[in-house]
This record gives structure tokens, sequence and C-alpha cells, in this order.
């Protein structure tokens, strides 16, 4: 273990000792009752530090940032443009499912106001697609 990682888990095992002992200290007991709590608080805490293992604890912050750089490796502007295409086409096809609905429903009005939502739906993915475009040639 790195002179670092010994030194910020010393810093934090004393601050916890420390913590422990002032509110035994200043909790209100007789003397003796009040050493007593603190010795067996020390030795409770020497216990817990003896459980951790700090390989284990490695090994985890290890997976937990593999995790992270993989996640923000889907946050890469290609791989953003590509799933913005694969939705666009999606939405249009859910779009012009509307329209088939009203069509086969023989409503005037709603046929006419399901085409509207699929040509605004279209411009929308496009005018998304274009911007991505454009973020990624840059």
């Amino acid at each position: 273990m790195s002179k670092e990682k010994k030194s910020g888990l010393g810093k934090f095992l004393a601050g916890a000792a420390i913590g422990a002992g002032l509110g035994i200290l200043f909790a209100p007991k007789k003397g003796s009752e009040t050493r007593a709590d603190l010795k067996a608080k020390i030795d409770e805490l020497v216990k817990q530090i003896k459980k951790i293992d700090l390989e284990e604890v490695k090994e985890e912050f290890e997976v937990k940032l593999e995790n992270l750089k993989a996640e923000l490796a889907d946050l890469d502007k290609e791989k953003v443009l590509e799933i913005a295409k694969e939705k666009a086409l999606e939405l249009k096809d859910k779009a012009q499912d509307l329209v088939d609905l009203a069509i086969e429903k023989g409503t005037p009005i709603l046929r006419d106001m399901a085409e509207e939502v699929r040509l605004k739906t279209i411009d929308v993915t496009k005018e998304v697609l274009k911007k991505l475009e454009n973020a990624e040639k840059k």
C-alpha cells in the first residue's frame, strides 16, 4: 500500500477514534466509566480496522471506475449520433402508424392531424440529427 493511502487511512482512523473519544468524554458519567467506554470503543474500532480487506476495497473501486469509463464511452459523439439515428427511424415509424390508424378509422380530421404530427416528427428528428452531425465535425 502506498504511503499516501496509508496516511489517508491513518488520518481517517485517528479522526474516528478522536470523535468517539470526545463523545464518550463529554457524556455525563464517572471518569472510570468513561475511560472503560473509551477503551471499549477503541478496541471495537481496532477490530473493525482489522476486518477491512484493502484488496477487496481496491477491486471494488476498480470495477466501479471501469463501469464509469464504459458509460462515459457511450456518450461518445459517434455513438450518440448512431443512437439518435435509430431513434429517429423509430419515431418516423410510430408517426406513420398514427397516420395509418387515422386513415383506417376514416376520420379526415384525425388523418390531417396525424399527418401534421408525422411531418413535425420528421422535421424535429432531422434537426436533431443535423445538430449532432455538426457537433461531431467539430
